[in-house]
Order: C-alpha cells, then structure tokens, then sequence
C-alpha cells in the first residue's frame, strides 16, 4: 500500500501532504516513520525541515530507487528498510523521539500501471498484484480458492454486490482453461444484473483481490497497533485511507483508544486509568477542492489522526476481535501455502 494514485506518471502528488505537515510539525524536529514511502512525497517534505529524520518503509522493492536519491541528499538523517509496515515494531527505535507515524494506504500511478504487477484491468497478461513480501499471487487465487471462498472475498473487501454470480462463472469457466486478466474482466462483465456507468464493473473485484493478495486487512491492523507503540508521548499517527474499509478500521481503532480509558494490564493497580490518545477530529479531514481538481483521484482520500497522550508500550485492544471475520477470509489464502 503506497502513495497515492496519480493521474500523471512524470509527476508526483502525495495527497494531503500540507494538512499532514501541519497536523505533524516537523519544524520542531524528531523523527518521523514513514509507513507507505513509494515515491518519497511525505518523506522529502519533512526532510526539508532541520533537525529531523525520516524512517521509511516500503515493501515494494522498487521504492529502492527513490530511497537511493533521497539518501543521497540528506545522508543519516533517512533510512529505508524494505519491510512491510506490520513490522515496524521490529525496528530499532529505542534512542529515537518518534514523533509521527505516517500511512498513505493508496497506490501510484506506476504501480496500477505496470503490466507486471498486474494491478488493473486494463492490462494485458496474468493476474499478479503482489506488492512485494508476498506468499502468493491473484492468478493462484482466481484459479484454486472454492467458489464459496472467492465469493466472500468479492463481498466483503470489494462490496461486490454480484459476488456470487461472480464466483461461481470463474469456477465453471477455470474448468476448461486458466483465468488471465483479461478472461476475468470478460466474466465480471458478463456476471453483473447492473452495469455502472461511473465506475468499471471490475474495479469492485479488482480492489477485492488486490487487499486479499497483499493482506491488507491484517497488514493495517497490525501497522496501527504497532504504530500506537512506538510513537512517544504527544506524538501523531496520521493515516490516509482511500476505501471505507480501511477508514472503518482506521475510525475505530482510534476512538477505541481515545474515547475509552486505558485497558492496559500493565497498569498498576488502584491507579486512574487515562486516555491513551486524543482524537482532535471526529470527521476526517478531506482534500480541497483545488487538491481535486490537480489530482482527481484524491476526491476519495480521508484523513484520520490522533495524538498519543500518554508513554506506554504495551496495551491492550479489541480491534483483532472486531474484525476477526475479515482476518477469517484472509486466512483462506493457508490453501495456497500447501499448494
């Protein structure tokens, strides 16, 4: 999951970035991770502020290229790591005042674009969408996942109204032969009662196999729940979300944490327990109307934050319990391990 889908491959528009450097404020210096670096947008901006460093992160190796520009330019104040965002506990953060964790859950105009990750409908050739660190691909889930499995992957992480319809077409059709990009666009097609005239009638599905591919459900969660750790006491986790179910994730991860009081057994005993974070936002924050119109694809980009208010590392969180059945579905993709 990186940067931001772009409607101009020379360019390169990171959404939200003025609202982010307000809400962050690096011109008070620290350090700063950023979760989703893809072309470096976020990072740059706040390098350009003394006194600070940016931890990157990017499980798509491609990145390297950029990171190797920006390493360039300002030295030991960046370093790049090519891990996925759920491990960002694993880093060596221990000396580090991590003022701001950074998400920017969207992907680039050149990663939806390039034919050999396989992203969009409008390429030619198999079915990919692996964004690096990945186990398996959405050719092996489109022609060996049971009809019941791929359906609620349709439903629940595309809210694809036709998921079974959908489903089962491609199960009868993979009978007599593989099930390429463009075989599967013609069986969404023929699938749907409804046709959209807005929105291609794979863009549900599509968007369903690509989370499902790079378990971005789990992936999320676990970067949140890892973020809440490592970030210190007033520091911000900014996340920019661009579907309803990551902001869904993203909005009630953060109310649990800053409308309830601290559940953490860690603790002690007969002491009042406090708010972890504080939500100064109740709605996200949208992009302008003249963000929009330079880089349309924004229009759907929500921006949620919190302020971390108290030092801990250790908590505890319903959020695994809450969307457990999303994990559940996830979970299917052990059939392809075995494989």
């Amino acid at each position: 999951m990186i940067a931001t889908i772009i409607p101009d491959v020379r360019s390169h528009y990171p959404v939200l970035l003025t609202e982010i450097i307000s809400i962050i404020t690096p011109q008070y210096g620290g350090t700063f991770i950023d979760c989703t670096f893809g072309q470096g947008g976020y990072t740059k901006k706040i390098l350009n502020f003394e006194k600070t460093k940016v931890i990157a992160l990017d499980r798509d190796l491609e990145s390297l290229i950029k990171a190797e520009e920006i390493q360039k330019e300002f030295k030991d104040r960046f370093l790049f790591k090519n891990i996925k965002f759920s491990e960002l506990n694993n880093l060596k953060l221990e000396s580090e005042n991590v003022k701001g964790v950074i998400f920017d859950l969207g992907y680039s105009y050149t990663q939806i674009k390039d034919p050999k990750k396989g992203l969009s409908f409008d390429t030619i050739g198999e079915l990919n969408m692996k964004m690096g660190i990945n186990d398996f691909s959405a050719k092996e889930v489109i022609n060996n996942l049971e009809e019941k499995e791929l359906s609620q992957i349709f439903k629940y992480f595309g809210d694809e109204k036709d998921s079974n319809r959908i489903a089962h077409n491609i199960v009868e059709d993979r009978a007599t032969r593989k099930i390429t990009t463009e075989e599967l666009v013609r069986i969404i097609e023929s699938s749907k009662r409804k046709k959209n005239q807005k929105k291609h009638s794979a863009t549900k599905v599509f968007q369903a196999l690509r989370i499902f591919v790079n378990k971005e459900i789990s992936e999320l969660i676990y970067g949140l729940i890892n973020a809440a750790k490592v970030v210190k006491k007033d520091g911000i986790i900014a996340v920019v979300t661009f579907h309803s179910l990551e902001d869904k994730i993203v909005k009630y991860f953060f109310k649990s944490l800053s409308e309830n009081k601290s559940i953490s057994r860690y603790m002690p005993k007969g002491e009042e327990k406090v708010n972890l974070f504080k939500s100064i936002n109740k709605k996200p924050i949208l992009p302008s109307e003249k963000e929009i119109k330079e880089n349309p694809p924004s229009r759907s980009a929500k921006l949620r934050y919190v302020i971390k208010k108290e030092d801990f590392y250790d908590f505890e969180t319903d959020i695994l319990d809450k969307f457990d059945h999303l994990i559940k579905i996830e979970n299917f993709s052990q059939k392809l391990w075995r494989k």
